[in-house]
């Protein structure tokens, strides 16, 4: 038995793990005690417990109170809004910075229908006051507003709207009654901004005035002021009043429609006025009713016969219609030409202009390209208006340097010469070999070439050469039986052979070949090989003689006897053998250098 068995688990031990199960027991119970009596669970309790040890605010509940936080201080004042906009600015630069289609994106349906409507809004206001100027332009009492324009400082049109004006409403105040300041102010276009808060100051205290000097009621209040041109007229409510500052005569409809402007403000704005206490933002809401009042009329025009004024200003459009006419046409040909002359090939334009009505033209022209001139007559354009300098150049394009080789070479009618893309002149067919070698030194001086390729080229005179050589091979000479005589009738084809060996002679000369020409002599077979072979040597040199007698070098031949070695046709038939005795040539021709 082992010493665990023998000596038990130590009673202290076991009294100690006793005690902490007991421990965990009791925490257990005062948990779930804890959670029914507060209703509470345990992990909501542990993050109260953390909360209250940390007093720090935590980024989540200000996300949760931020935008309340927000309207309730922006209702109090300004300092919120001036704070946060150097923030929005520099948020605005860092966001067009790295990505400026976002911000356009995000204003363009906004961008758009505001640009058309101050396009329009400014469109009108100019037609309106174009329609008045021109409209009273050319009439006599024009005469007199301009007159009075210079001598008031004003604009010849600001007079033509002060004397053609019956009246308008040129601003609209709607002041609060008790405190006197002003709730709403709108004002027309074309007319100077005064100080709404100083107009509204100065009628109440007019109304205070009159009131204390003359001990008017106060319940009556001043109804209109007339300052020279200028007339305030004020409609009175319970708790607020409308003044209309009016330039001209209005009629007394007018005041309906202040009255009627005031009293549907204080039927929709009457708590809002009755409990003002400095912030007219709720006062928007009478704009509706106070642009209303912002009403203006004009004279209307006399009917008035402008006949000649349209007459002289229809010839005027006419004569500027045709002289624009013929400018444009003018313009159109020059550029015609212009287009004509660029896609010309060898002339290069390297400046145009147009002063004092003519046209001027600098550039470089190759000798082989087109006459400008007749450019000129295509498009119609007056040869006396167009000054034209050109510098002579060499163009290197394929159609003038085959032109350029044409005029140089004048090649003959069998060869054709062609240019590749590279520079290299291809020569092929038939010439004499002269221009042959006129061309290998002349090809070098034509601009644009590199390379001549003349290996299908072939010289007259050696194809004539080789036409002698095979004339010369193919004549025979028939010799009389065992004996060094011509038979009858070859005697007559002498002077052809000494003409066939003599133009093969010259053209070699000419060509600079060197030319070896065989005279072999034939036999039959009849006779011994030693006889037939002196035969065949004396027959041959019997030809020889005859060319040396009509004055041919005969250095360059060389005499031969065959015997029978060569028979011309196997001897079956005399007439086999009578062949067979013949004289025949070879001719050599090789290159001297």
């Amino acid at each position: 038995m082992s010493d665990y068995s023998k000596n038990p688990i130590p009673k202290a031990f076991s009294e100690g793990l006793n005690s902490n199960s007991q421990t965990s027991e009791v925490n257990d119970e005062l948990t779930i005690l804890r959670s029914l009596l507060l209703d509470i669970e345990p992990t909501k309790l542990k993050r109260l417990y953390e909360r209250l040890e940390n007093p720090q605010i935590q980024p989540e509940d200000i996300s949760q109170m931020l935008p309340e936080a927000v309207i309730l201080r922006s209702k109090q004042d300004k300092q919120l809004g001036e704070v946060m906009v150097s923030t929005v600015e520099n948020a605005i630069e860092v966001s067009v910075q790295q990505d400026h289609n976002v911000l356009a994106d995000a204003l363009f349906p906004v961008i758009g229908p505001a640009t058309r409507k101050a396009i329009s809004a400014a469109l009108e206001e100019m037609m309106q006051s174009m329609n008045q100027t021109l409209e009273h332009s050319l009439s006599p009492q024009s005469f007199k507003w301009r007159l009075e324009a210079q001598r008031t400082g004003k604009s010849f049109a600001e007079i033509v709207l002060l004397r053609t004006l019956v009246y308008r409403v040129e601003q609209i105040f709607l002041i609060h009654k008790q405190s006197g300041l002003v709730l709403q102010h709108l004002i027309t276009t074309q007319v100077g901004v005064q100080d709404p808060d100083l107009v509204a100051a100065m009628l109440t205290a007019i109304q205070d005035f009159i009131r204390d000097s003359f001990s008017v009621q106060k319940i009556d209040g001043l109804k209109s002021l007339r300052f020279g041109e200028l007339i305030i007229w004020i409609e009175e409510g319970p708790q607020a009043l409308v003044a209309a500052m009016i330039r001209g005569n209005p009629p007394q409809e007018l005041r309906l429609v202040l009255q009627e402007a005031i009293e549907k403000i204080h039927l929709k704005l009457s708590r809002e006025i009755k409990n003002f206490t400095g912030a007219t933002e709720v006062f928007q809401a009478s704009k509706p009713y106070l642009e209303a009042c912002l009403v203006v009329q004009y004279k209307p025009a006399p009917k008035k016969n402008y006949t000649y004024a349209w007459a002289f200003l229809g010839a005027i459009a006419i004569a500027c219609g045709i002289w624009g006419f013929f400018i444009i046409r003018e313009q159109l040909r020059w550029q015609a030409y212009l287009q004509k002359l660029n896609s010309q090939p060898g002339i290069i334009v390297i400046n145009s202009k147009q002063a004092f009505g003519k046209y001027f033209i600098s550039g470089m022209r190759d000798p082989l390209a087109i006459d400008p001139n007749t450019l000129i007559q295509q498009t119609n354009l007056n040869p006396k208006i167009v000054i034209t300098q050109w510098q002579p150049y060499l163009s290197l394009e394929p159609q003038f340097i085959a032109k350029r080789v044409e005029k140089l070479l004048q090649p003959p009618q069998t060869v054709s010469l062609k240019i590749d893309n590279n520079g290299i002149l291809n020569a092929k067919g038939y010439a004499p070999q002269k221009w042959i070698l006129a061309t290998r030194n002349l090809w070098q001086f034509i601009p644009g070439l590199t390379q001549l390729q003349e290996n299908n080229l072939v010289a007259i005179e050696l194809s004539e050469l080789e036409l002698s050589k095979k004339q010369i091979e193919q004549k025979i000479f028939l010799f009389s039986e065992g004996t060094t005589e011509l038979i009858p009738g070859e005697i007559d084809k002498l002077p052809n052979l000494f003409t066939s060996i003599r133009k093969c002679l010259s053209l070699a000369n000419y060509l600079g070949k060197n030319v070896q020409i065989q005279i072999i002599g034939h036999t039959n077979s009849a006779g011994t090989e030693g006889q037939n072979k002196l035969l065949s040597q004396a027959r041959a040199q019997k030809i020889l003689s005859y060319l040396k007698s009509k004055g041919i070098n005969t250095n360059q031949f060389k005499v031969i006897g065959v015997s029978y070695s060569l028979p011309f046709q196997p001897e079956v038939t005399p007439e086999s053998k009578k062949v067979n005795r013949r004289v025949s040539f070879k001719v050599f021709v090789a290159n001297t250098r």
